[in-house]
């Protein structure tokens, strides 16, 4: 399944019921905007219920080769395509899934503890230069106290201090309140699956089927399947999706 696509359902398709998240769009604004002024982040504001965003940038989007017109500037998307195309394709479709496993999460857990939690990630972009970097990836969701449904999620970055070739992409779920990591992905299977398999593994988790593959990567049809089955082999799973979820070290399913 196409992780953008499930991502679309929970997320901004929830509230095509009628239910509106009665919210003062005006003080999330600010809150996005503070953030870039005070720590120099690229802030985007995403409003499910609308189907839009806000983002806000600062020198910190020069040093990334990014340039948005107003501030803010607005988009009919909560998908910023110009600052997600910047990212690492692995790390790109790793923040997808986190995303997802932080939804889940948060609608899961008590009403009035949900602002407590928030993603913290790293991540790789590519800056000015062409060159990848490691930025700090913060993400915070804001739910109706009227409803209980989501309405608003802010995304920051960060060009992160530390720029070790020796560090990993890492992605958590955090308690700020309390300090504590509450959940650790383990998405890093080079140990496993070859450098092959999952790329292929990454196309699988797009919703390409066999055939777009062979295409997309200019082999044939039965090398990918045979890939494929390697895959199933190595994880130690019944089917594909299955095999998408487990390398993902994700819940059941996607």
């Amino acid at each position: 399944m196409d992780i953008v696509k499930k991502l679309n359902q929970v997320l901004v398709h929830e509230h095509n019921n009628g239910q509106k998240c009665i919210m003062d769009t005006e003080v999330y604004k600010n809150i996005a905007e503070t953030y870039t002024k005070t720590e120099h982040s690229i802030a985007v504001l995403s409003d499910m219920q609308l189907n839009m965003s806000y983002i806000y940038s600062s020198s910190a989007a020069s040093e990334l080769g990014l340039s948005f017109s107003g501030c803010p500037m607005v988009i009919d998307s909560i998908w910023e395509e110009e600052i997600l195309k910047k990212i690492h394709p692995d790390d790109k479709l790793k923040k997808y899934v986190h995303e997802l496993r932080f939804f889940e999460f948060s609608s899961a857990t008590d009403p009035e503890k949900r602002s407590e939690l928030s993603v913290l990630s790293r991540i790789r972009m590519k800056d000015k230069n062409d060159t990848y970097k490691f930025i700090r990836h913060r993400m915070f969701y804001f739910f109706s106290p009227y409803n209980a449904k989501l309405r608003f999620a802010l995304c920051l970055y960060n060009i992160d201090l530390d720029q070790s070739k020796l560090l990993q992409s890492s992605f958590l779920i955090i308690n700020s309140a309390k300090g504590e990591i509450i959940i650790e992905d383990r998405l890093n299977y080079t140990n496993i699956l070859s450098k092959r398999e999952l790329e292929i593994l990454k196309y699988i988790g797009d919703g390409y089927t066999s055939k777009e593959i062979a295409g997309i990567l200019s082999i044939s049809i039965n090398t990918v399947n045979r890939h494929r089955q390697n895959i199933l082999e190595r994880l130690k799973v019944k089917n594909s999706v299955s095999a998408f979820n487990e390398s993902l070290h994700y819940y059941d399913k996607i």
